[in-house]
């Protein structure tokens, strides 16, 4: 069943009745508290004008109260108002006012009285010799100003709900509209068109927010679209080679017999194990850049962990005839995977050791500015060219003049994705020589 809440008419139409109801419950209230102050008002004019007639009879008795109620009645000088006063054996004494007088003393809301079916509001007061006073007033003035809040609040309360239809009408279309726009994106992009994003407006809205949003993602699905076909080609242009030789490694060892068998077997049995490297190098950087591993996240010493590889690294540099220096800045922790960035350090050494030459002077540098700290390892080799460079963090990509020595081109690959793992970023340094900056929050 179709919740009509979930749709934009359904909800718009929702917060309209809502507003209705809240406007009659206004109304009833409003009514009702005007209602009961108008009916206060009369009864306090009625005791008001009771009080003033027995304080001015004094000590005139019965005889000077009706002499009074006439003058009233004579001079029309309280208008609706009316009066009787009866004697102790119920006689009229004075009052002008048709309607029959209570047998008790106290208020009458409803009092009939004239010929017309008039409806009047008194107070019948016994007086100390028995005999019966009655003031009333008419309440036509309750009655009209009822009619007139009734009114006031009927048009009121359908220019509300006139304005509550026609504002849940058009904030229904315009929001229809505009999804609509975003199915017609969306449907185009399901139908291939990879290029497709959502349409803004320049509004900066709610829906423009979406919308960057949503580009951001198409964006970032496009560039790991892409990213994946250049990855399957790389992957079967690096692999061609080794699988060729591993093929006739093995169709050698086939065709061959004693010891040249064996020759050809341990050969293939190289090919093979380098084939493994290169899986699991890919299988590592799809781990990290997955984020699977931010569970392993705790806090660590950054400088710690880059003297600790310095000293591992420190015999193969003396072996190899380079030369290292490090400026590193003490006391610098941040919160990350202590062996992914054991793997970054390592990595950015091992391209140093294996792309320059003896002699090669290697500096790193670590250092902090504001949130981030630098982590640079620099050389003075020399370096690749200004074009190659745009693409050496991305997978299989070497200079051409590293490609004469062992490797895949996934080292700086791999750097790059636990940078990005741990909220940092690398980049490739100017020459001279090469050098490669990593920035990773602290």
């Amino acid at each position: 069943m179709r919740r009509p809440w979930r749709t934009t008419f359904g909800l718009s139409a929702m917060v309209s009745l809502v507003f209705a109801l809240a406007t009659i419950v206004i109304g009833v209230l409003a009514y009702a508290v005007v209602h009961e102050a108008m009916e206060i008002q009369l009864d306090h004019r009625i005791a008001t004008e009771t009080r003033a007639l027995i304080a001015r009879t004094g000590n005139g008795g019965t005889a000077r109260l009706a002499s009074l109620i006439q003058q009233r009645d004579s001079a029309h000088s309280t208008a609706s108002l009316g009066y009787i006063l009866l004697d102790a054996q119920g006689k009229r004494l004075a009052g002008a006012l048709d309607a029959k007088v209570p047998a008790t003393q106290g208020y009458v809301e409803l009092l009939p009285y004239g010929r017309d079916g008039g409806i009047a509001q008194s107070l019948t007061t016994w007086l100390p010799d028995g005999s019966r006073l009655l003031v009333a007033v008419d309440r036509s003035v309750i009655d009209e100003m009822d009619i007139t809040i009734v009114k006031l609040f009927l048009a009121a309360f359908a220019t509300m709900l006139l304005l509550a239809i026609g504002g849940a009408w058009t904030v229904g279309l315009v929001t229809q509209r505009r999804l609509r726009r975003f199915d017609d994106a969306a449907q185009a992009i399901i139908a291939g068109d990879l290029g497709q994003r959502m349409p803004l407006d320049g509004s900066d809205s709610e829906f423009d927010r979406v919308a960057q949003t949503l580009n951001h993602m198409l964006d970032r699905n496009a560039a790991l679209v892409e990213n994946l076909r250049q990855v399957s080609s790389d992957v079967a242009h690096d692999l061609r080679t080794p699988l060729t030789r591993l093929h006739n490694r093995l169709h050698e060892a086939l065709t061959s017999d004693g010891a040249q068998r064996k020759a050809a077997i341990e050969a293939a049995t190289s090919e093979s194990q380098e084939l493994l490297e290169l899986f699991a190098a890919l299988l590592r950087i799809s781990e990290v850049e997955a984020g699977t591993l931010r569970r392993d996240f705790s806090d660590l010493s950054m400088t710690e962990l880059v003297e600790d590889m310095m000293d591992s690294y420190h015999p193969d540099f003396e072996i190899s005839g380079h030369h290292m220096s490090s400026t590193l800045m003490r006391d610098l922790h941040l919160h990350g995977d202590p062996r992914l960035l054991r793997q970054l350090v390592a990595n950015l050494l091992d391209n140093a050791l294996r792309h320059t030459p003896p002699g090669t002077w290697v500096s790193i540098t670590l250092s902090s500015d504001d949130d981030f700290l630098q982590l640079c390892i620099c050389d003075d080799g020399p370096g690749v060219p200004a074009g190659d460079i745009p693409r050496l963090l991305d997978r299989f990509s070497r200079s051409e003049a590293s490609r004469s020595t062992n490797g895949h081109g996934l080292g700086l690959a791999l750097v790059s994705a636990v940078a990005r793992m741990h909220g940092g970023s690398v980049t490739i340094l100017p020459g001279p020589g090469f050098g490669v900056a990593v920035r990773l929050p602290h």
